[in-house]
């Protein structure tokens, strides 16, 4: 979700601004992803790299995100909306990730949509967080597998994303989904997050679903599900 603090800046407005419209729009775009049946929308809200921007930016993000959690609760129980966080907690807050574990707890039985909000998040860390894990199993070399790794990265239980979307006109991962993005197809926009709309996600999905997905083999039939 690239490009709040560029959209207020072409605004002549505190980057502040961007962020609070950018949280206005994942509201949107999560009911549009939830309303075509999307399964799970992985968000990458705040990456570890983040941490290093100026400290009053970072707290307002915080402040969007613990608000927006607490406006957003009912709405999740409403929807069947079943809300995880991905990422390094060690430097959440303790209120943030207090009211994070009760948003989880809370909508752990939901049946929709899997919100997967990336927050403190790096692929390159969740990686070696995943290594430190085997060691401390103290696994044999021969038994190390893709899927037990899958299953010790921050996103066991939900499958590898099918799509990955970058607004603001960048054309690269920054650290995002680096292992579960293998055989993921891209769609890049120059659109700026706060401008997403609902009919770019679509015009998103359509394009994925032209698309020849092979996976190294022959080619297979587009699932109707995106993840």
């Amino acid at each position: 979700m690239d490009g709040n603090g560029r959209w207020a800046e072409l605004r002549g407005l505190p980057r502040s601004e961007g962020h609070k419209r950018g949280v206005e729009r994942v509201k949107e775009i999560t009911e549009a992803a939830n309303s075509i049946g999307v399964e799970v929308l992985s968000l990458y809200a705040f990456s570890i790299e983040n941490w290093m921007r100026p400290e009053n930016e970072v707290e307002v993000i915080m402040g969007l995100l613990e608000s927006s959690l607490k406006g957003e609760f009912l709405n999740f129980m409403k929807e069947g909306i079943r809300f995880r966080v991905i990422g390094n907690r060690e430097k959440l807050s303790e209120n943030i990730s207090a009211i994070i574990e009760g948003v989880e707890q809370a909508t752990e039985k939901n049946s929709g949509l899997i919100m997967q909000c990336a927050l403190s998040y790096g692929g390159r860390d969740e990686i070696i967080r995943a290594i430190k894990k085997v060691i401390a199993l103290n696994t044999r070399p021969e038994d190390i597998t893709e899927d037990m790794i899958h299953g010790l990265l921050d996103t066991a239980g939900t499958p590898d994303p099918d799509l990955i979307i970058r607004t603001s006109g960048e054309q690269r991962l920054s650290n995002f989904l680096l292992w579960q993005s293998a055989y993921a197809e891209f769609y890049f926009t120059d659109t700026l997050w706060p401008d997403f709309t609902k009919e770019e996600l679509l015009d998103a999905v359509h394009e994925y679903q032209m698309r020849d997905r092979r996976f190294g083999k022959v080619a297979v039939k587009n699932s109707s599900a995106l993840r």
